[in-house]
């Protein structure tokens, strides 16, 4: 006869595979922690830190070169690294170090006032002064931490701040007027952006004429305002309903205290039955044809594409 045993676990044993599934449980939480942070961080940057500090060695840390917004100390405040230059994302307290700290003059902002288009805003680096600044090249940097940019960029190695504040210069024309051929009867505009400081004056003249425009011509206009860049200004003159006499060469001229600059651009007028006034409006004519035909092939492609607002077919 055969006796089966059973065996019957005890209390003891009980709590010993309680105390091994716990573990267990714990260990693969720790896990699951660590492939996350691992993929927050990215796989290079852990591999290359270690995921600890450990004693600070700085004969052993890298020289970092090319840091176009000075260097700063890592996370652990050890080695020197490349500081993020302005715009570009940042961590915006010290218990993290994913994307790095914002160099020389810069600081980690959150712009919760920017249009974000729906997605969650992310902080960027900001120069802490957004006034002008005058290099030792004459030039004029829109803050403190462009003048570095350009200094750390090995641009110019002699670069330095002269003083708070746009340089005070003669007028630079940044966009000069260009070349335009037109049909008679059409409407032509010349424009001209120059920069300078204190703010230059902008106005135009036509070669052969001493008097600067529009003069009596009620059919020529001239306007400009400042911008688009700071210290810069916008100078434009239209003519309207060409005729052949406005052929010409026109010319932007300005000037302040400091100086003065010129540019000038040529205009053609061509008669609506001349074959080059055909060959303009042939051109014309096929390009507004791609242009349509783009538009339709995107409304066609776009399955998504429905009316919304208030419109009512007819």
């Amino acid at each position: 006869m055969k006796v089966h045993w059973k065996w019957i676990p005890s209390c003891s044993d009980l709590t010993m595979n309680l105390l091994l599934s716990a573990t267990v449980v714990l260990l693969l939480t720790q896990l699951g922690h660590s492939v996350s942070r691992l993929h927050h961080r990215g796989w290079l940057r852990l591999l290359r830190e270690g995921d600890g500090c450990g004693p600070c060695q700085p004969e052993l840390c890298p020289h970092p070169a090319g840091c176009t917004a000075g260097m700063v100390l890592d996370g652990c405040d050890c080695c020197p690294e490349c500081g993020n230059v302005e715009g570009q994302i940042c961590d915006l307290d010290n218990t993290n170090h994913f994307y790095g700290r914002c160099g020389e003059d810069l600081e980690c902002r959150l712009d919760t006032d920017a249009p974000n288009f729906g997605e969650i805003p992310e902080p960027q680096c900001t120069c802490r002064s957004q006034e002008s600044v005058c290099g030792s090249n004459g030039r004029t940097y829109s803050n403190i931490c462009r003048l570095k940019e350009a200094f750390y960029s090995g641009r110019d190695n002699n670069l330095s701040l002269t003083h708070e504040g746009p340089c005070e210069t003669a007028p630079w024309i940044a966009t000069p007027p260009r070349d335009t051929h037109e049909i008679a009867g059409n409407d032509v505009i010349f424009s001209c952006e120059v920069s300078a400081y204190p703010m230059a004056l902008v106005e135009w003249r036509k070669k052969g004429n001493e008097d600067f425009l529009p003069g009596d011509d009620v059919h020529i206009s001239v306007q400009a305002r400042g911008g688009p860049e700071r210290h810069g200004i916008t100078g434009w003159l239209q003519i309207q309903g060409l005729k052949k006499s406005d052929e010409g060469t026109y010319t932007c001229y300005t000037w302040n205290k400091y100086g003065e600059s010129l540019a000038s651009a040529s205009l053609s007028v061509n008669d609506p039955d001349s074959p080059s006034a055909m060959k303009m409006n042939l051109h014309t004519r096929d390009r507004k044809d791609i242009t349509d035909e783009e538009d339709e092939e995107y409304y066609e492609d776009d399955a998504d594409y429905e009316i919304s607002g208030d419109y009512k077919q007819q």
